[in-house]
C-alpha cells in the first residue's frame, strides 16, 4: 500500500533526526492500516526502544516476531 510506504519512510527520515517522538506517530499511523506487517511492529519498537520505552519495544518486537517467527530484522 502506497499510503503505508509514504507513512514508514518519514517515520524513518525522523528516526534518522533523532525525533524519536514523531517518528513515533508516522509508524502508528501505518500499523492503523495493517496491523498484520511484521515490518511496521519492528519500526515502532525501534522507536519506542530510542525514547527509552523498553516494555513497550519489547512487546513490538514480540509482536513482529509472532507475525513472522523468522524475521531476521526483528531487533
Amino acid at each position: 500500500m502506497e499510503e503505508i510506504s509514504k507513512l514508514v519512510e518519514k517515520g524513518k527520515s525522523f528516526l534518522e533526526e533523532s525525533k524519536f517522538d514523531d517518528a513515533l506517530d508516522f509508524f502508528e499511523q501505518a500499523l492503523l492500516l495493517n496491523q498484520n506487517n511484521p515490518d511496521l511492529w519492528n519500526h515502532k519498537g525501534v522507536a519506542l526502544r530510542s525514547l527509552g520505552r523498553y516494555e513497550e519495544a519489547m512487546y513490538c518486537f514480540n509482536k513482529s516476531l509472532e507475525i513472522e517467527p523468522r524475521d531476521k530484522y526483528a531487533s
